[in-house]
């Protein structure tokens, strides 16, 4: 799906004056005295997947003081998890992604080639973002995405250089190989199940033709096979849990909540910080190195309009100064769609049967979910190799009739009807603020992660990705994170060259 973003200017002057009014009784000397200016080395904006990466990261220097912005609140209830169950416990993911509590709760505009549906995105609003509201499956996607990457102008971040990085992030239950990492903050553990239904979707894939693949992050994408999942001890392990809960325990680290970045401050086109609104009033901090955005796909080149970042005839049109013209910004929206194809189970067996409240507990990794690829084209596939599998020998004791579309869609026409009422997005957008060269017209960071045209200005999360990935989008903006760690501190970037990878003989 491509999509352009638009975003209106934000006036917040009447909120505040309201809340002035409300003050009007405070002494003069508390009216006159003068703030404190706040500096820190780095001000991060936003606590999600790669905020929560860049805030343990860049906190490892004790001469770094790294300050981190979430608009939500923490993913506590007085430093407990388990008060915070909804976020915590696996099987509770549903309630927080049709909830607005933790949740930016976006829709889209009506999508034209969807018969004008307008569709439901949930972006995390919390300390870890998505990671604590996602279905916590870890797929990386396959390794020409990243050399894709490299050949849409990201040089530099091929499978070669990417794949260090995974690893670097990874600490896998089955321990260090190749492709998986084994001392990371970020555990992850094989979905493994007994539950019929799977063993039985496993066994059909093989007898329609799939191979089985041992490692779906490993050396062969393709296939069917065991999920990955951010899960440990049965609790979800979110970018919060395995990157900021640890680096909070350093002096040098501030990490805040509920506070809505309103704009980027400049000097010229040097970012020197940002205004941010917490508890109804307007603060200003400041930057001695860096500003980094990573409030994701939507928030982040928002934030880069309403600073005067974007297209200069739209910003001029909505009344926001220029402060450089880039007309990538917004642009390049990118997502996975996702349809589900349904069969009645003749057996008391299914997922469904789980949601009961005092069932819900017991179900901990039993979860499956098909993703798919991005057009009405390969959709339409999708339903037939979806039939293909049901269709199968494993399938037989439990197979009833097809619920959804149901076997009276049947042509191709038919098919692609129900894909167009039918799909929806799987929440993987990306690509807003894309990465490539200075020369291209389009791109808003380069290589280095740098906001093209101006200075001290960075954008790390899933919205710089050149193209999307495929797979689930956590685990390549952890990854991609990580990597811009290491540039932002002058590391040597890591590289490991000529891992094997399958590639189909056709």
């Amino acid at each position: 799906m491509h999509r352009l973003i638009g975003f209106a200017k934000v006036n917040v002057s009447n909120s505040l004056f309201a809340r002035s009014q409300q003050h009007k009784n405070l002494s003069i000397s508390a009216k006159t005295s003068a703030p404190k200016v706040q500096t820190y080395s780095y001000v991060i904006v936003g606590a999600g997947s790669a905020g929560c990466v860049l805030a343990n990261r860049l906190s490892e220097d004790p001469d770094n003081s790294v300050l981190l912005l979430e608009a939500g609140p923490k993913d506590t209830i007085w430093n407990s998890k388990r008060l915070m169950w909804k976020i915590h416990m696996p099987a509770a993911l549903i309630y927080n992604l049709c909830d607005d509590k933790y949740n930016w709760y976006y829709h889209t505009v009506a999508q034209k080639h969807m018969n004008n549906r307008v569709m439901y995105w949930p972006r995390g609003r919390v300390w870890g973002g998505s990671s604590s509201l996602n279905a916590m499956v870890y797929i990386r996607g396959h390794a020409e995405d990243y050399n894709r990457w490299e050949r849409q102008g990201a040089i530099g971040w091929d499978y070669d250089h990417c794949l260090p990085y995974f690893r670097k992030a990874q600490c896998h239950e089955l321990g260090a190989d190749r492709y998986r990492g084994g001392n990371g903050p970020l555990q992850v553990s094989r979905g493994k199940t007994n539950h019929p239904l799977h063993i039985a979707f496993l066994e059909a894939g093989q007898q329609a033709g799939y191979p089985f693949t041992d490692d779906m992050n490993g050396f062969q994408q393709e296939g069917v096979g065991w999920m990955d999942m951010t899960i440990y001890k049965g609790k979800r392990w979110s970018a919060a849990t395995a990157y900021l809960s640890p680096a909070l325990l350093r002096r040098n680290l501030t990490a805040e909540e509920k506070t809505f970045v309103t704009k980027i401050l400049f000097d010229g086109t040097k970012a020197i910080g940002v205004e941010y609104i917490q508890a109804g009033l307007p603060i200003k901090v400041y930057a001695k190195k860096e500003v980094i955005l990573s409030g994701g796909s939507i928030n982040s080149p928002q934030l880069l309009m309403l600073s005067g970042i974007g297209n200069a005839d739209d910003l001029k049109a909505l009344g926001i100064p220029v402060v450089c013209h880039r007309p990538g910004v917004g642009q390049n929206l990118q997502d996975h769609l996702e349809l589900y194809v349904q069969q009645q189970c003749t057996e008391p067996i299914t997922l469904y049967q789980s949601q009961k409240p005092f069932k819900m507990i017991r179900i901990g990794l039993e979860w499956l979910w098909k993703f798919t690829e991005t057009d009405v084209l390969e959709l339409r596939e999708s339903v037939k190799l979806s039939r293909e599998i049901f269709a199968q020998k494993a399938f037989d004791r439990f197979r009833g009739p097809e619920i959804t579309p149901g076997s009276h869609i049947q042509t191709d026409k038919e098919i692609d009807s129900f894909v167009r009422e039918k799909a929806d997005s799987a929440y993987h957008p990306s690509c807003t603020c894309k990465m490539g060269q200075p020369s291209d017209p389009m791109a808003v960071v380069d290589p280095e992660t740098r906001v093209i045209g101006v200075e001290n200005l960075r954008v790390v999360d899933s919205s710089i990705m050149p193209s999307v990935v495929s797979g689930n989008l956590n685990a390549p903006t952890i990854m991609l994170a990580e990597k811009a760690a290491d540039i932002i501190k002058g590391c040597p970037v890591l590289c490991d060259k000529d891992v094997p990878v399958y590639k189909h003989k056709s």
